[in-house]
C-alpha cells in the first residue's frame, strides 16, 4: 500500500512509519513539526520514507498529500491540556479545520479507502463507574470544591456513596470535558461522516496513556509520562496531583504502532472505534514510582495534593472489541515498559 502517515515525525506517528516502512510499505508523510512540540527537526526520520514539512491547515498541501494514496494514518494532532484555555483557537486549527482540509481533499479525489484516526480516551470524560446500590451510574463533574478539600473520587449522583470505576467499553457515553478532547470528538465525528458519505472505512483508534522512546520532553502539551520521565532523569522527584490513585491504562507506543498496523489491514467494510490499551490499569503513582525506581538517583515520588483543570479521576479501557475486530491485544507488559522508559531516548 501506498500510505499517507499525518505527523509521522512525532512521538506515535514516527513508530507507525517504521512499522509500515518494515512491512514493505510505501510511506508519505506530512507533517507540520509544529514548535509546541518539536523544538528541532527529530534526528529519527526513516530515510526509506518520503517527508514533507507542511500544514495541513493549507488546502493546496492537502491535496498534494492525498495523491496516489490508498490509505490514510491521521496521526497529526495538537495533544495534551495545553497552557490554559487561550489555546483553544490553536487546538481547533490543528486539531479540526485540518482535518477539515484533508478529509475536502480527499473527496475531491472520490478516496473509499480506509482511515485510520488517533483518536484518544479523553473522549470519554470520567470512566465508567458503578454503585453498589443503583448500578452503573454518570457522576457529575467533580467540583473545585470537593478537590480542594482532597475528595478526589467520584461518588453516586442519588445516595452519595463513592464509586467503584470500572473498565470503559467503546459504547460508553462520550463527554469530553476539556478543549483538546472536544477537538478529538469532532475529528471522530468529521472523518465518521466521511466515511458514511463516501463508502470509505473509518476507524477512530481511542488511544489511553501512550508512552515509550521519541516522547517530547516536558512541555505543557506532553503527556504525563514524559513529565514524570524528564523529572526523575534530572534527579527531581515526580510530583503527583491529588492523592496519586488516578487509574489510568499505560500502552506502549509500540503496540499502538501495531494497532495502528492492524487497522490499516482490517477488513475493509469496518468502520468503528477501538480502545487502544493494555488492558490492565494502573494508577498515576504507580507509574511515577516505577520510574523512579528504574532511574538511577532518581528520588521517590512526591504527592502534593492539588489537582489539574479538566483532568478526571479514572479512566481505563476494555480491550475487547480491539482483540475481536483488529485482532490487536498488546504485548509490552507494563513493569518492563516502564523499565525501559526510565532511560529511553526523549525527543527534544
Amino acid at each position: 500500500m501506498h500510505v499517507l502517515v499525518t505527523g509521522g515525525a512525532g512521538f506515535i506517528g514516527s513508530a507507525v512509519v517504521d512499522l509500515l516502512v518494515d512491512d514493505g510499505h510505501d510511506v508519505r508523510v506530512v507533517d507540520c513539526l509544529l514548535a509546541a512540540a518539536h523544538r528541532q527537526r527529530p534526528d529519527y526520520l526513516n530515510p526509506a520514507v518520503e517527508y514533507r514539512i507542511e500544514d495541513l491547515r493549507d488546502p493546496d498541501v492537502c491535496r498534494r498529500a492525498v495523491d496516489g494514496i490508498d490509505a490514510v494514518s491521521h496521526q497529526a494532532s495538537m495533544v495534551g491540556l495545553g497552557v490554559d484555555f487561550a489555546d483553544v483557537g490553536d487546538y481547533v486549527d490543528h486539531n479540526d479545520l485540518a482535518t477539515a482540509r484533508l478529509l475536502r481533499a480527499l473527496h475531491d479525489r472520490a478516496f473509499d479507502g480506509r482511515l485510520v484516526l488517533a483518536s484518544s480516551m479523553v473522549v470519554y470524560g470520567e470512566g465508567r463507574y458503578r454503585c453498589t446500590d443503583h448500578g452503573e451510574v454518570r457522576p457529575a463533574e467533580r467540583t473545585s470544591a470537593d478537590l480542594d478539600a482532597g475528595r478526589y473520587d467520584p461518588r453516586c449522583p442519588h445516595c452519595g456513596v463513592v464509586l467503584a470505576p470500572e473498565p470503559v467499553p467503546e459504547t460508553a457515553p462520550l463527554e469530553p470535558r476539556n478543549v483538546y478532547a472536544a477537538t478529538k470528538l469532532h475529528q471522530e465525528h468529521l472523518c465518521a461522516a466521511y466515511a458514511r458519505e463516501h463508502g470509505a472505512s473509518a476507524i477512530a483508534l481511542r488511544y489511553h496513556n501512550v508512552y515509550g522512546p521519541r516522547m517530547p520532553r516536558d512541555t505543557p502539551y506532553a503527556g504525563v509520562a514524559s513529565i514524570f520521565r524528564s523529572a526523575a532523569a534530572q534527579g527531581e522527584a515526580p510530583r503527583v496531583f491529588e492523592d496519586g490513585g488516578q487509574r489510568r491504562d499505560f500502552v506502549h507506543v509500540h503496540d499502538v504502532a501495531r494497532a495502528n498496523r492492524a487497522a490499516l489491514v482490517a477488513p475493509p467494510a469496518l468502520s468503528t472505534a477501538c480502545n487502544v490499551c493494555s488492558g490492565e490499569p494502573h494508577t498515576v503513582l504507580d507509574m511515577a514510582t516505577a520510574l523512579s525506581a528504574a532511574t538511577p538517583g532518581a528520588p521517590a515520588p512526591v504527592v502534593v495534593g492539588g489537582h489539574r483543570l479538566g483532568d478526571v479521576r479514572h479512566v481505563f479501557a476494555s480491550p475487547d472489541r480491539a482483540r475481536q475486530l483488529l485482532g490487536f491485544a498488546a504485548r509490552v507488559p507494563f513493569a518492563l515498559g516502564m523499565q525501559e522508559f526510565a532511560d529511553a531516548p526523549l525527543r527534544d
